[in-house]
């Protein structure tokens, strides 16, 4: 099924210029989209700061507690040629990688850090490419070797700013290699404001998978299905959840409210604690149980993150906030400007 035919007015041209590849020194200072979901209002606020007298004091916001892995790591073949490798998923004794200039490798090639310390082996190829290790890796060694993966669109590689500008205040479980972004905008001034404001912050933890960034294809929606990635809810934040009775449960960012759609229980209308994956893959058709208010930033036309938008919202109303954002030149993607729907 060809998105693009599908949800059109999810699709759009964006100027390049308006992709935003690199962070502002102060990460609140981005500007805010308010959408009201029943009104149909769109407001634009000139700061990120601007959503404490926004929020009631009866208000829990859910981040995600994921941090990013250090996973793109600089290898080497025997003639000293480098590779760039993003180490995507452990398989067994095998890691399902990307790697820049694949083709330039031939199958049983030897890859080596740049102290020769780690021997990785190229073994076969799949739609990610399985490399061997010899070694167990783990986060002491993507800490030493590797690079924060920036997404593919910044086009350019990660700088020293960019180890902590890609991080969320909130970012304390490794294992995802893209942030969730809308945690970006938040400083811990502004948090300490919020919670004075009698604000709740409850986390969950979804690791962010490559997928985040694939096309969609006709398998998605013949089975209803997104990539797969690991999520948990905790019993503490589930009770809590459970026990709000005239708050609203504001999602930071779509990654927060894929983990709580995908464990809420719609017949008994409640939040269910949970460790596993999730295929949840949601569609504008669909209806959003979980939450009441979702903090987002401005997402890759025809993508699955501005469908799970739409949902919530409807696409309608997006398409038209998405053209004013390009009209008034918001910032998008990963270190671009915020929208509040309510």
């Amino acid at each position: 099924m060809d998105i693009e035919i599908k949800y059109p007015e999810l699709n759009f041209h964006l100027p390049n210029e308006l992709i935003a590849k690199f962070a502002l020194k102060d990460r609140a200072s981005s500007k805010l989209m308010l959408i009201n979901r029943n009104s149909k209002k769109i407001e634009i606020l000139d700061s990120f700061n601007e959503i404490k007298q926004i929020l009631n004091s009866n208000d829990s916001l859910v981040f995600n507690s994921t941090k990013v892995s250090k996973r793109r790591v600089y290898l080497f073949n025997d003639k000293g040629k480098e590779f760039e490798v993003l180490f995507l998923e452990r398989k067994e004794n095998n890691w399902n990688c990307l790697i820049k200039n694949q083709r330039k490798l031939t199958l049983n090639d030897r890859l080596y850090t740049k102290d020769n310390k780690y021997l990785f082996i190229y073994s076969d190829l799949l739609n990610f490419t399985n490399i061997e290790s010899k070694e167990e890796l783990n986060e002491e060694f993507f800490d030493k070797y590797g690079s924060i993966p920036i997404p593919p669109y910044f086009k350019r590689k990660a700088n020293s700013d960019d180890e902590t500008s890609y991080q969320t205040i909130f970012a304390e479980q490794a294992g995802s290699v893209a942030a969730p972004t809308a945690g970006l905008h938040f400083t811990n001034e502004l948090k300490k404001e919020i919670q004075e404001k009698g604000v709740n912050f409850l986390d969950v933890e979804l690791r962010i998978g490559y997928g985040t960034f694939g096309k969609l294809v006709e398998k998605n929606f013949s089975e209803k299905k997104l990539h797969s990635e690991y999520y948990k809810i905790k019993n503490e934040v589930a009770a809590k959840l459970n026990s709000i009775s005239n708050g609203r449960v504001l999602a930071i960012g779509t990654t927060s409210l894929r983990a709580l759609e995908s464990s809420y229980d719609r017949e008994n209308l409640i939040y269910r604690a949970y460790e596993g994956n999730t295929e949840l893959f949601i569609t504008p058709e669909d209806r959003i149980y979980s939450i009441q208010g979702l903090i987002t930033n401005f997402h890759l036309p025809g993508s699955s993150l501005i469908l799970l938008v739409s949902a919530f919202a409807g696409s309608e109303l997006i398409s038209k906030a998405y053209k004013i954002a390009i009209q008034e030149k918001f910032r998008f993607f990963s270190y671009g400007d915020a929208m509040l729907i309510i």
